[in-house]
């Protein structure tokens, strides 16, 4: 069965060959390219073939393939580029700030003065408040989970 497409998608064009990339992997379910507008030198995308916008509608077998190749993919950038940290980063809605409405994995090589920036604000998490979202989200992917 072939994959969702979107004719107005930037990544769908890629994917299609209608979008000249620099490729860096591609098989069945999954292509990664550099990104046209980096953050730090080797920022690369790891992308679907088909179209989802977002990581809760991707099939099982597409998403396993992504996380199948993140590892080898970031181990080739890094190295390339002479990097030793490095993050995977990957946005869900406007929100969050995913710009492009396609599911996509950034591979941002980080260097003293160039890659991504992140202010994380924590906060604390209460022990009962805790146990009951716990509850909530495992009850939402059906399954219940007693570990602590």
């Amino acid at each position: 069965m072939q994959p969702p497409r979107n004719p107005d998608c930037i990544f769908c064009k890629i994917v299609a060959g209608q979008v000249p990339s620099q490729t860096l992997y591609d098989d069945a379910d999954v292509v990664a390219f550099l990104d046209v507008g980096p953050l730090s030198k080797g920022h690369s995308l790891v992308v679907p073939k088909g179209h989802w916008v977002t990581l809760d509608e991707v099939p099982q077998p597409v998403s396993a393939a992504i996380g199948g190749l993140l590892p080898a993919l970031s181990r080739a950038v890094v190295q390339s580029v002479g990097a030793t940290s490095w993050n995977v980063l990957q946005n869900n809605g406007l929100a969050a700030h995913q710009v492009v409405d396609h599911v996509h994995f950034h591979i941002i090589p980080k260097f003293k003065d160039t890659g991504l920036g992140i202010h994380w604000p924590t906060g604390r998490l209460d022990t009962n408040a805790a146990v009951a979202l716990r509850q909530k989200i495992t009850a939402a992917m059906g399954q219940t989970v007693q570990r602590f």
